[in-house]
């Protein structure tokens, strides 16, 4: 479909040649559904484990192969491209879908067959089919994050809902009023820094989020005149999405499905924070003389224009222009010609932080290039300063990857 636009008695006209695309999208919630499939055809047990397969295997090959896509939409049409709502309800399809592939794996968990399936999951098979839902639901939270930007109430609601399968509500609070606030800075729990592992980032972002979604909400509610304690507290009214489907399905299928519930909900929120650690590796915003941060700006996060993991995470990796305008829908995100771009999507970029000496060896060099070799310019991690330091010195000449 082409989107048209008139200016000065000019017509604009521009084509996404991704709109058909963005279904795919919607229909991530049907992995678990994949996995039944190619249980009844296989009859094995590594079916089950289709979810992390498709997420860390097929996504990055799909990125390989489908290749980039820096075409961008011209500003002329942006106001007729955000009004389309064929792009509304491709994320609003992706919230009962994901509720929908929840209750049924719930249901396979808590010892349910169906037509292939004559017995219960094993708990090797039941872990797996955990982890795939956990999949779900992480992409699930950047369904959430999308809709959690928008003005209209009803769209900010589903975002409530996408995030109670993984009990990780404070997110839309801190994402929106924190890390928005202070990304590219060493205050910002979310930002990962130029040496630290994923595996240091996890515990530091998953803390730190919580208790700055805490903070916030507890000064919003003290202008109000209110104690923290209190319903109106969005933490708690999030939190309660979570306890009603969690409840809900406990009640109905057993409490034996409470530890895959975890597993699930662990697996998404290592998702989320998985990106949020590669997405502003590094990157810092310099104090100015006020002692405020300079404004975000294209070269604060770190993009890609693969077009399999863009479709899949709705532009999520047209990030600079996000952070430039949050409200801004997926389909009118650009790609910033000055901003720092990854060797490959974010899924295959995920799997490299699971080897940090692979992630630094591939992203390190970029961030000091990226600054012009000066390491006082970047976000650099406390723990590995004096050995960067030692290793690449303070020089503002560039250094050699």
């Amino acid at each position: 479909m082409t989107v048209q636009a008139t200016v000065d008695g000019k017509v604009v006209e521009w084509t996404d040649r991704k709109r058909y695309m963005w279904i795919l999208g919607a229909l991530i919630p049907l992995i678990p559904l994949a996995m039944w499939g190619l249980y009844a055809w296989t009859g094995s047990s590594l079916s089950w484990y289709f979810g992390p397969v498709f997420v860390f295997v097929i996504i990055p090959l799909f990125d390989l192969v489908a290749g980039l896509d820096p075409d961008n939409p011209p500003d002329e049409v942006l106001e007729a491209l955000e009004e389309d709502r064929y792009y509304r309800w491709i994320t609003y399809a992706f919230i009962p879908l994901q509720l929908i592939g929840l209750v049924w794996g719930a249901y396979l968990l808590g010892g349910g067959t169906l037509p292939g399936i004559a017995d219960p999951l094993s708990v090797v098979d039941k872990i797996g089919l955990a982890l795939g839902l956990g999949m779900v639901a992480g992409i699930g939270i950047n369904t959430a994050h999308e809709l959690g930007h928008k003005k209209e109430e009803h769209e900010r609601w589903f975002a409530r809902v996408a995030l109670a399968q993984t009990f990780y509500g404070h997110f839309y609070i801190e994402h929106n009023r924190g890390h928005h606030v202070r990304v590219a800075t060493p205050e910002d729990p979310a930002t990962g820094r130029l040496g630290e592992t994923v595996w240091e980032f996890m515990p530091r972002t998953v803390w730190g989020s919580l208790s700055s979604a805490w903070e916030l909400e507890k000064k919003r509610l003290d202008r109000l005149g209110k104690k923290p304690w209190t319903l109106k507290n969005d933490l708690f009214n999030a939190w309660m999405f979570s306890i009603l489907l969690w409840g809900g399905l406990t009640i109905a299928f057993g409490v034996e499905i409470l530890p895959f519930l975890l597993i699930q909900a662990v697996a998404g929120i290592w998702l989320l924070e998985s990106v949020n650690y590669l997405e502003h590796y590094g990157m810092k915003r310099q104090k100015l003389e006020s002692g405020r941060y300079e404004r975000v700006n294209p070269s604060h996060s770190w993009n890609s224009n693969n077009i399999g993991t863009n479709v899949l995470l709705y532009h999520l990796q047209r990030h600079s222009d996000h952070h430039a305008n949050p409200t801004r829908r997926y389909q009118a995100l650009r790609n910033f010609k000055e901003a720092p771009t990854l060797p490959t999507g974010y899924a295959g970029m995920i799997v490299l932080t699971w080897l940090p000496p692979v992630w630094r060896k591939v992203m390190d060099h970029r961030v000091l290039e990226h600054f012009d070799g000066d390491l006082e310019l970047a976000n650099l991690h406390p723990r590995v300063a004096a050995k960067y330091r030692r290793r690449y010195g303070t020089t503002s000449e560039p250094v050699a990857a």
